[in-house]
């Protein structure tokens, strides 16, 4: 029965296109081909591209550029490749995002979307077959470029880690595709990103070697709707791990990363989103907890966050600029300022829930994007909602480089 309720929640995620089919894999495989970036005037230097997050666990792509010592962000990521991709035919919708935590490339490359962050090695060469667990290249990287790496990082040391790595994808999947659908997906919108889940399913994974998916799923929900926040997950890498750093218990959710015996996910978790990821958990106890049952149906596990009859009233954040270069650099930055809104609304509102989902209106010609976020009952439906603008205004309007949108 239990391998029953694994081949159907597998036949559902191929229902839902969540498992790529060959011709997908081959695109795929092609564009995340790692690639040379030769300098004219040093023939012996190179550059690549390494595949992480959600593409190196066999979901989506994410690719990551390291450059030599010599190579820049500022002249030759985001001016020199940017130019580069801008002319092949097979990209589109390409634009930078320079004033986020993580410095990067959005576009789509043969209408796959790329996510595409920088890092600078001290080295003159990049090897194609780059380890990048290796000590040796980690050596006076910036700031910026750490954060940029940590999720390669994270991601390359959990796939070492795991028992089964084709249950871990598969589980991760399905993890993922349960977070988008109740709505706690989204690190800018101050809930669990990939890094994230794909470490919590690692360590399920790592406490039950020998289940099937559907107990692994199971597994995964009970133990994190009854874990005693702050204290961290951990996986087993065979590290000896610091005690918590006492600035720590101040995230909500404290994700120790497997490469590093001291540092943890970056996260926007406020609140508001640790009271609703932790009410998902739970829920998702709820309905997993008897599998066997002869009524059981992922569907209602998987049944998308009923906003509209959760909330009466919204919060609407509308997005416009007036072309689609100057529209994703606004929106990249409006919502890397998002967590500063949310902290300000539950100051003045109480429980505020940031649905990451994107709207558009047709009747609007203007690249545009909608949110709404769903407002708590509070002790009164009267909110102070200028001073929730001012406040958000200011903040981004403080060190944005590009045009201004609406």
């Amino acid at each position: 029965m239990e391998e029953e309720r694994s081949l159907s929640l597998l036949q559902l995620m191929v229902n839902e296109g969540l498992v790529p089919s060959p011709e997908e894999e081959n695109r795929k495989t092609r564009v995340a081909w790692q690639r040379r970036l030769p300098k004219q005037d040093i023939a012996a230097s190179s550059a690549t591209l390494l595949t992480y997050g959600s593409y190196g666990l066999g979901l989506d792509i994410d690719a990551f550029c390291v450059g030599p010592y010599f190579a820049t962000m500022v002249d030759d990521f985001f001016i020199v490749l940017y130019n580069m991709l801008k002319s092949r035919p097979e990209v589109s919708e390409i634009h930078y995002v320079k004033d986020a935590k993580v410095l990067l490339m959005r576009f789509e490359f043969d209408g796959i979307s790329i996510n595409l962050p920088f890092v600078q090695l001290k080295v003159l060469v990049v090897l194609e077959n780059l380890d990048i667990l290796n000590p040796v290249f980690l050596r006076d990287i910036d700031e910026t470029g750490w954060k940029s790496l940590s999720r390669v990082l994270a991601n390359t040391r959990s796939c070492r880690i795991v028992p089964d790595l084709k249950k871990f994808q598969s589980m991760l999947r399905c993890v993922k595709f349960w977070a988008k659908r109740r709505g706690v997906y989204g690190n800018l919108n101050g809930f669990l990103g990939g890094i994230h889940l794909a470490i919590l399913a690692a360590f399920v994974c790592q406490c039950d070697p020998y289940v099937g998916l559907s107990a692994l799923i199971s597994h995964f929900f009970i133990t994190f709707a009854f874990w005693p926040w702050p204290r961290p997950v951990e996986l087993q890498d065979g590290m000896l791990h610091s005690t918590l750093n006492p600035t720590e218990t101040r995230l909500y959710i404290p994700i120790r990363l497997p490469f590093s015996p001291y540092e943890y996910c970056h996260s926007n978790i406020t609140k508001s989103t640790f009271y609703k990821i932790r009410t998902e958990f739970l829920r998702g106890h709820n309905l997993t907890k008897d599998l066997l049952k002869f009524d059981f149906d992922w569907h209602n596990v998987l049944e998308p966050f009923p906003y509209t009859k959760k909330y009466v009233r919204f919060l609407k954040i509308f997005l416009l600029a007036s072309n689609q270069d100057e529209f994703g650099d606004w929106v990249g930055w409006i919502k890397s300022c998002f967590r500063c809104l949310l902290i300000k609304l539950e100051e003045v509102q109480g429980l505020c829930d940031p649905n990451p989902v994107e709207y558009i209106d047709v009747n609007i010609v203007d690249p545009h994007v909608i949110f709404y976020w769903g407002l708590q009952a509070g002790k009164t439906n009267a909110m102070d909602i200028k001073s929730v603008k001012d406040v958000f205004w200011k903040n981004i309007s403080t060190g944005y480089q590009g045009p201004f949108g609406k």
